[in-house]
């Protein structure tokens, strides 16, 4: 196989090519070495490229494959992680000046079962600092910029993780998602991002946002790399031995309920949004599902819930720092910081309770139905300069409109997933977020798979990159 022609590089494509050897691992770790050399000055995906280690990795790859001891779909395969990981005599900066020379002394847990696969570390991604944020504008380290327009945002806070995917500079990356940082980009820049049940995959190792909303979870190429990943990363178990979330992959999805939000739950969103959105459930109708109208009124307050409960907890754990290192952070997130201080204990009280109100919805639902769909945003992404989005006649935050429709998932720590489902007509992709039950990620990555498998879009390139 020459994949140095092919744009749609996926790890089910390329692993069975490096177990049967007719692809090397040094080959192949060379080739995104050299783009991420190509494009990463434009694009500014990576903080800390790790070219020596990916090189002694794939050595040792191609010696072991060639003895036949194969370890499994990760063997040789090159990644990246967001720089949020900690990673063994690896600098960890969290996209801030205060760990700028942070270097761990141990691997993240999830980092030691991606080593222990096999797998290949080409660098650390750029982020926005300490990942609270969406737009990945950093202000140490640059912003990040999507491979399918350089003028605007590649989402955040997972958005050097999914330019590097999108533009072809690594197979698969690891990000974290507190409000939706790994959906959000992912949908921005075109490629797939799964945000796993609450629980489902340690956190030990990574530095927090916000404790009980954090995620840690796979963005690819494709559906199937997604759930490769995480049969890696999951920490669930049965009595036969760990679980494989692909079992059921490529069922047929007839019979199966997917619910769809009541039109007055979206509110506000770009023309092009809705009518991709309305053409992927014609999609599932046509692959046999039943399409359900869900009532999620009882979330409405879910931005605002989550937004009180993220500042606090975040607090938590800069406390020390924004008290004595003020000047450290950048401007966005030592105001956001700084003005949240006084933010009262009840406040933060009420806001879990309503948090339980609002799973509690969700489990209603989901009760009815086997996945719900929404958009991931309502909005393609922003430009680099843009502060408000105009939708209609009224104008909102940029933070406020990319949050309207991912946060639910971290507080309910319901499994969501963003798939690719076309394009604007300015050519910038559009994501369709699903959710589904607690550790059912087998249903949810069966029925992202099947809307896959009908549609084209995840197989496109942005022409930037080429």
């Amino acid at each position: 196989m020459d994949f140095k022609n092919d744009q749609n590089l996926t790890i089910a494509k390329i692993a069975p090519l490096i177990r049967k050897r007719k692809i090397s691992p040094v080959e192949l770790t060379d080739f995104f070495l050299e783009r991420i050399s190509r494009f990463n000055p434009s694009l500014n995906a990576f903080i800390t490229v790790t070219a020596d280690l990916a090189r002694k990795q794939a050595r040792q790859a191609e010696k072991e494959i060639a003895a036949g001891k194969y370890r499994g779909p990760l063997h040789g395969i090159p990644i990246s992680l967001k720089d949020l990981f900690y990673t063994a005599d690896i600098r960890t900066t969290a996209g801030s000046r205060i760990l700028r020379r942070h270097v761990p002394g141990k691997n993240a847990l999830v980092v030691g079962r991606l080593f222990e696969e096999g797998a290949i570390l080409l660098g650390k991604t750029n982020l926005h600092e300490f990942a609270f944020g969406v737009t990945n504008i950093n202000p140490h380290f640059g912003p990040v910029h999507n491979p399918w327009d350089l003028n605007r945002v590649p989402g955040g806070s997972s958005g050097g993780s999914a330019a590097a995917v999108s533009a072809g500079l690594c197979l698969a990356s690891l990000g974290t998602d507190t409000g939706g940082s790994i959906r959000i980009p992912s949908s921005a820049c075109g490629i797939v991002g799964l945000k796993p049940t609450r629980g489902l995959v340690s956190l030990d190792g990574v530095i927090p946002l916000a404790s009980s909303l954090d995620h840690v979870g796979p963005i690819g190429r494709c559906v199937e790399d997604v759930g490769m990943l995480l049969n890696i990363l999951a920490d669930g178990t049965s009595a036969k031995g760990k679980i494989n979330y692909l079992r059921n992959l490529r069922d047929r999805i007839r019979g199966l309920r997917i619910g769809f939000p009541k039109p007055g739950f979206f509110g506000r969103m770009q023309k092009d949004v809705r009518e991709k959105i309305l053409q992927a459930l014609k999609v599932f109708e046509q692959r046999g599902a039943k399409i359900q109208e869900v009532d999620l009124e009882g979330v409405r307050d879910a931005g605002r819930v989550f937004a009180t409960i993220v500042v606090a907890e975040a607090l938590a754990f800069h406390w020390d720092w924004i008290s004595k290192r003020p000047q450290d952070y950048g401007s966005d997130l030592r105001e956001r910081l700084e003005k949240s201080k006084d933010q009262a204990t009840v406040v933060y009280l009420q806001a879990q309770e309503k948090r339980r109100k609002i799973t509690q919805v969700f489990e209603e639902v989901l009760g009815k139905v086997d996945v719900v769909a929404t958009p991931t945003l309502p909005v393609v992404a922003p430009g680099l300069e843009e502060k408000e989005i105009k939708i209609g006649r009224l104008k909102e935050g940029v933070r406020t409109v990319l949050l309207r429709f991912t946060p639910p998932g971290n507080l309910t720590g319901l499994p969501a997933i963003s798939v690719p489902c076309g394009f604007s007509h300015e050519k910038m992709p559009i994501g369709m977020q699903l959710l589904g039950r607690s550790f059912d990620e087998a249903t949810l990555l069966r029925v992202a798979h099947a809307y896959e498998e009908a549609t084209s879009w995840h197989e496109m390139f942005p022409s930037d990159s080429k």
